[in-house]
């Protein structure tokens, strides 16, 4: 069964994902997995005739980042490196200026009202994003809420991955995966040549058969498996909040997906009437705490 989404002004281009039936794929046959706390990727192909495959991670104050890119072998090693290169520093861009725990960080400059929203257009796109999130989520997100101050973190890792992302795709490579966490946003074509196969595990039941997915462009954005309960914060009451054992969430846009994860995360049941059947962004998983 296919998923058909609409163009929203956050995804630039209509994601790409198909149910598949589990019974057809063997664990080799996959390439990446995102677990109740982590991802994995399958070493199990080498990449097809004629191409470059990398795998790179990247570790910052916040978060692990895994890449993984495929390019032509007339691109060649040097380019793909270049690219490499740029995404790396993109995620620690983001990481030493966004951070809301860094004192110097954009993000704590606004707090302390040193400096204004409008400051620097990539800040004023991540206030923009956090508000319109508050809007679509009846404010169930809500980075204003959060103690000490306007704290995007909810979406944060996600928008890091976009951007990175952006910079592979301004470098020329256009079958990519960035994983962090349990989250992922991919594009393109993986080493074997064919669409990405994610197999998304159930965050508490390990036993259960995974939802399996081919993509070729879109994200999966997940809250609560931190094993950390209460780091969520209900924005109505300014309490954690821990309705649900975790949230997954399927959409065009990592950034996107992580914050309705997180507005769904809090509000439990209720936010699942965010999502329409036609909407671009679609909850995998919603399960109540026992």
């Amino acid at each position: 069964m296919r998923i058909e989404h609409r163009r929203t002004h956050w995804a630039d281009e209509q994601p790409r994902t198909r149910w598949v039936d589990q019974s057809a794929f063997r664990p080799a046959r996959l390439d990446l997995h995102l677990g109740a706390t982590n991802h994995r990727v399958e070493r199990s192909g080498a990449a097809a005739s004629g191409r470059i495959s990398v795998r790179h991670t990247v570790t910052t104050s916040t978060a692990d980042y895994t890449m993984l890119l495929n390019a032509p072998e007339w691109f060649g090693h040097r380019a793909v490196s270049e690219a490499l290169r740029d995404a790396v520093a993109e995620l620690r861009a983001v990481d030493l200026t966004y951070g809301p725990n860094r004192p110097d960080s954009l993000v704590s400059r606004l707090r302390r009202d040193e400096i204004s929203p409008d400051s620097y257009p990539p800040l004023a796109d991540l206030i923009d994003l956090c508000a319109a999130m508050r809007a679509a989520t009846d404010g169930w997100f809500d980075a204003w809420a959060v103690p000490g101050g306007f704290d995007p973190g909810g979406l944060l890792g996600g928008w890091a991955v976009e951007r990175a992302a952006a910079r592979l795709r301004a470098a020329g490579i256009h079958d990519y995966a960035v994983l962090s966490g349990a989250d992922l946003t991919v594009r393109g074509h993986a080493a074997h040549g064919g669409p990405w196969r994610v197999a998304v595990h159930h965050p508490t039941e390990t036993r259960r058969t995974p939802v399996v997915l081919e993509m070729t462009t879109g994200a999966v954005g997940t809250s609560g498996v931190t094993g950390r309960r209460g780091h969520v914060v209900d924005p109505h009451t300014g309490e954690p909040t821990d309705r649900l054992v975790a949230a997954t969430v399927l959409g065009p846009n990592l950034a996107v997906a992580d914050a309705y994860a997180t507005a769904l995360y809090a509000a439990g049941p209720a936010g699942l009437a965010w999502f329409r059947h036609d909407a671009d962004y679609r909850p995998l998983f919603a399960h109540h705490r026992r």
